[in-house]
């Protein structure tokens, strides 16, 4: 039986975030939430899987909130019918390799699985990083800015946004697909929608189940951007805007 997977983040809100003067996020009272994005790769997902009578299977790998009964209801009242987790605190010092590892490990798990579908980017780190290393631990393509998936033959149609209009691909085979944001409206769950996702399965895998992928990764410093020097000059009299115009060009600015 073939199955759409959608991998979701449950991440932490930047908008309750504080910065330091160092430029240090505090990031402790900051609510979690299936990441801004997510939703409409699930819809896009769950949209496919009505037309091609199959499920979806959501995957996600993060800390032991993962597993709660609230992130669970939160991912799962969005349409997917149940889901796979690595809920660990170990996972809070993995980099985006590591994670995409485990997400790929979690892949291989769902039996049938040829289509992996992501958000655009996460809320809290947007290095639109992982749907590209999910892939390559797959040994699957990768395609960004998708905004409609169709299923053809063994494999799948997908329909780029591009700088100058779109671009369709044809694919032979299984694929992972990073969503644009706005692929599909996305639905709101309701109250019956969350008391549904309750009861649907989700299943924790350990780690050690997983071939995951150890890379060294240090901070070595962070740091404000260094604002740029200003010349606040000022021009005045019926020849104001020659002025400016003159020092634009001299600037290398026209």
């Amino acid at each position: 039986m073939m199955s759409i997977v959608v991998a979701y983040k449950y991440a932490a809100n930047p908008q309750d975030t504080t910065v330091d003067a160092s430029g240090v996020v505090d990031w402790s009272r900051a609510k979690a939430a299936i990441s801004e994005y997510d939703p409409v790769a699930v819809q896009v997902g769950c949209t496919l899987a009505d037309s091609l009578g199959t499920d979806v299977v959501g995957i996600s790998v993060g800390g032991k909130a993962v597993s709660s009964s609230m992130a669970k209801k939160g991912a799962l009242s969005r349409g997917m019918d149940r889901a796979l987790v690595v809920a660990d605190d170990a996972t809070s010092t993995w980099n985006a390799t590591t994670v995409a590892s485990a997400l790929a490990g979690l892949v291989g798990k769902v039996e049938g699985a040829s289509l992996v579908l992501t958000g655009d980017s996460s809320v809290d780190e947007s290095a639109k990083i992982v749907p590209t290393l999910i892939a390559g631990f797959l040994g699957w393509p990768c395609f960004q800015e998708v905004i409609s998936v169709e299923a053809a033959g063994d494999g799948w149609t997908l329909t780029q946004s591009t700088a100058g209009g779109t671009r369709t691909v044809r694919v032979d085979g299984p694929v992972v697909a990073a969503v644009a944001t706005d692929a599909a409206p996305v639905k709101v769950p309701g109250m019956k929608d969350i008391l549904a996702a309750g009861k649907k399965p989700l299943e924790e895998v350990p780690v050690a189940e997983l071939s995951t992928v150890d890379t060294a990764l240090e901070v070595t410093g962070r740091a404000k951007p260094v604002a740029k020097a200003r010349r606040n000059e000022m021009f005045t009299g019926d020849d104001a805007a020659a002025q400016l115009v003159a020092a634009l060009r001299n600037a290398g600015a026209l």
